[in-house]
């Protein structure tokens, strides 16, 4: 018997799957009472193998339960992606009557992350502190993770100024938290300090960072982290490469990017994605499509996000070839039944106007989003089809999909070329509830709304409400103004638009 949790082990470390499973129909058939110490051996083997049901087999059939075989399933569920078992698990062996230890906190921690369940993580933080278990370093650093993946960044914060000696991993964490939440400036600030403080640099804190310049759009502190990133002997890392793409595509230097892509040589797909990701987002579509036929000559199997991106370049009639070789080309390699991709190929077909087309596609798809309702519905607004957008509208509502951002923009527009002015004022109303009078795109949809009806007042009213705005936004209420004859509106817009 004692050979047992040898073999285990050694099966377990080399995935023998079939001599493991051999063992234990082996052992079964011996008759010999399993100890817990074999019981644990075989749990962990299973947890290794992946074979889950397994593993929580062999856990109900012990006879004993202990901290390291509760440990060993909580941990398997986390690995394979069943945080809510891990969890369920966790809850059982501490009604069990068994303390969890240092490993167990740290994979239950582990899961709250998964799930970004804050209040599930901040129960298993004061069961750590109740517990009187040490707060080593890798239980502060999961404990960091799972708050900034909960948005919860003032409790990272203190679990982190709370640690004696933080580690590069304690930095990175926390980085990656404010990142991860695009408080880009706080981010940067945090990298600044590991750094002056002798915190070695690592690839996971030049992606986190380098997203912060891209938010940012720092292209002055991007090259600088670019230098850093060439010196520790990183620029090859495929997170770090589609970092510093991502700055300067957002940057718009596109030639910069380009360079990245040149220098890196064997580029992984992300870094191409995001390539083109960049030049549509410049409004290069021409390049943007040439980057892509250089991807798919390279022998490099474009994914959904590269369908969806390049797809977005070429919306438009002139390039309605080129859209039905690529919708062909998606079909052949298997990407048609990917939401992203088909909502892609229904917005494509919708704004070059094919509307037969667009309605097909989305027809074709199994289980529609808001997304998919939207680029349909725009499609028939812009060719000024507002009974049948209208129609689709609210078949949209009624099979209970919420609206979002773009969705009441789509509304405004029917509002203001109509114009309806009571629609448009209980469209503003619906909008207030969820904040979204906020966001500039939606606040220009309502300053245009207003000003189309003749309402300038309440147009005024949004459009100084707005806390940022773009030339869009501007644009709309200079237009209105001067379209309906208060030049000297006009004017004062044009002038606080020109010290902005």
């Amino acid at each position: 018997m004692a050979s047992f949790p040898r073999l285990i082990r050694l099966f377990g470390d080399t995935r023998s799957i079939s001599k493991g499973r051999a063992l234990h129909a082996k052992i079964i058939i011996s008759g010999m009472p399993r100890d817990i110490y074999t019981n644990s051996h075989l749990l962990a083997m299973y947890v290794r193998f992946d074979r889950i049901l397994d593993a929580r087999k062999v856990l109900e059939e012990m006879p004993e339960r202990n901290v390291i075989s509760w440990t060993a399933l909580i941990s398997g569920y986390s690995q394979v992606g069943m945080p809510e078992r891990a969890l369920d698990c966790f809850s059982l062996m501490i009604n069990d009557g068994v303390e969890p230890n240092y490993y167990t906190f740290v994979s239950a921690v582990s899961a709250c992350a998964s799930l970004g369940d804050g209040r599930a993580g901040k129960e298993v933080h004061g069961k750590i502190y109740r517990s009187g278990v040490d707060f080593r370093t890798p239980v502060s650093n999961s404990l960091i993770n799972m708050y900034g993946k909960c948005g919860l960044l003032k409790s990272a914060q203190l679990v982190f100024e709370a640690m004696l000696s933080p580690n590069s991993i304690s930095w990175t964490s926390l980085l990656s938290c404010y990142s991860q939440q695009a408080e880009n400036l706080k981010s940067l600030n945090i990298f600044l300090k590991s750094r002056r403080v002798g915190v070695k640099i690592n690839e996971f804190a030049c992606a986190s960072v380098l997203s912060a310049c891209a938010g940012l759009e720092d292209l002055k502190f991007g090259m600088q982290i670019h230098c850093l990133v060439v010196k520790c002997g990183l620029e090859f890392d495929k997170f770090v490469e589609t970092g510093l793409i991502s700055v300067y595509a957002k940057c718009g230097d596109l030639n910069l990017a380009c360079q990245v892509v040149l220098e890196v040589n064997q580029s992984k797909l992300a870094a191409w994605n995001s390539l083109i990701g960049g030049y549509v987002q410049q409004g290069k579509r021409r390049e943007a499509i040439d980057i892509f036929l250089k991807l798919h000559s390279s022998g490099i199997r474009p994914s959904e996000r590269t369908f969806s991106s390049i797809l977005g370049a070429i919306a438009d009639a002139e390039n309605i070839e080129l859209g039905n070789q690529l919708h062909t080309l998606i079909i052949k390699m298997g990407y048609s039944s990917f939401l992203v991709v088909r909502n892609s190929v229904l917005d494509f077909y919708s704004k070059c106007g094919f509307l037969q087309e667009s309605l097909r596609t989305f027809e074709d798809i199994d289980e529609h989003d808001t997304v998919s309702w939207n680029s349909l519905i725009s499609g028939y607004v812009r060719s000024g089809q507002y009974e049948d957008a209208i129609k689709l509208l609210k078949n949209m509502l009624f099979q209970g999909y919420k609206p979002n951002l773009y969705t009441y923009s789509i509304i405004l527009s029917i509002s203001s070329d109509f114009p309806a002015i009571e629609w448009g004022k209980q469209t503003h109303c619906c909008i207030i509830k969820p904040a979204f009078d906020s966001n500039v795109i939606v606040g220009s949809a309502l300053i245009d709304m207003y000003a189309k009806c003749g309402v300038l007042n309440a147009a005024r009213e949004v459009f100084d409400s707005l806390t940022s705005k773009n030339l869009v936004s501007w644009n709309t209420m200079l237009t209105g103004y001067a379209q309906h004859g208060f030049a000297r509106e006009a004017l004062e817009i044009y002038s606080m638009m020109q010290r902005e």
